[in-house]
């Protein structure tokens, strides 16, 4: 990995469902698209976890200037922490359960036009989040999201089908929970913190939030019925949560959050579990830059 004209893409092997002879495919693909727009393509495959904010810190070090993150939004992320503040720009292969920022962002799906995207793309800034020391690009929360997402991650199999299936069962036991929020108690059943407009697979959660206006999204779901369930579900889908009675909304640069006991978080979807009852998020206004 080691010359000014390299491009690093960073794999997870490990994301979505793809055979090893499609993840093959595409690594041919990605090194011959490569050399044809004029770059040296360094292919790294992720062995742990933090490994792609290792192998991405390295290369902010020497100077190169793209970095490809191949992968699900976690692995996104962690590519991504290591850009920030930097003159390195990120490309996005999705290849996760939900690729919510890749769809925030137009980035196409088809991993063959992502990699397309960003050989050819240009640097544009967007703003990043911290939910305490954990950086996030697309959403942060707490509550029945960061209930799924602990869940999700004890599954033996990805994919989007395993996330629904979660996702149902945590419905029927998960309990809101209330949270003091820059002081005011409330008791809700999610807190999401979003720089993009959705969780992944068009799931909006913050229908008008503009990655790149230096404001976080504070969304916020009162606890509700089962009988209106089925009904937040579609305004979930359709883009249009925004304008239930059970979702508040505002723009915020910085929010605290406390709670009577140790914090179950998400950052981009990855499960955290905090050893502080308290949390503070803010917004890094241009803090990274991003193929498109």
């Amino acid at each position: 990995m080691a010359s000014i004209s390299t491009l690093l893409a960073i794999v997870n092997p490990l994301s979505g469902t793809a055979s090893a002879s499609q993840r093959e495919q595409l690594r041919l693909y990605l090194a011959r698209q490569a050399e044809q727009a004029g770059y040296t393509a360094d292919i790294v495959v992720t062995t742990h976890p933090g490994h792609a904010t290792e192998l991405a810190s390295a290369a902010v070090r020497q100077g190169i200037g793209r970095i490809l993150a191949v992968g699900g939004d976690g692995t996104i992320n962690e590519t991504a922490r290591a850009l920030r503040r930097s003159a390195s720009a990120l490309g996005i292969v999705p290849m996760g359960s939900g690729n919510g920022l890749a769809r925030h962002l137009g980035i196409p799906l088809d991993p063959k036009k992502a990699i397309d995207k960003a050989l050819n793309g240009k640097p544009v800034v967007v703003d990043s989040g911290e939910i305490n020391e954990h950086p996030f690009f697309c959403t942060a929360g707490l509550g029945f999201e960061a209930f799924v997402a602990h869940l999700f991650a004890q599954q033996p199999i990805r994919g989007l089908s395993t996330y629904i299936r979660t996702a149902y069962r945590a419905f029927w036991t998960y309990k809101p929970e209330t949270f003091a929020i820059n002081g005011h108690e409330k008791t809700l059943f999610s807190l999401t913190f979003a720089n993009a407009a959705q969780f992944g697979n068009n799931a909006w959660i913050a229908p008008r939030a503009n990655i790149a206006d230096g404001r976080l999204d504070q969304c916020e779901i009162r606890p509700f019925s089962m009988s209106v369930s089925g009904a937040l579900a579609w305004r979930l889908f359709n883009r249009t949560l925004d304008g239930s009675a059970y979702w508040q909304g505002e723009p915020i640069t910085k929010s605290v959050v406390a709670s009577s006991q140790p914090l179950m978080i998400h950052a981009d979807g990855e499960p955290i579990m905090l050893s502080e009852s308290e949390c503070e998020v803010r917004v890094l206004p241009g803090s990274l830059l991003v193929l498109l």
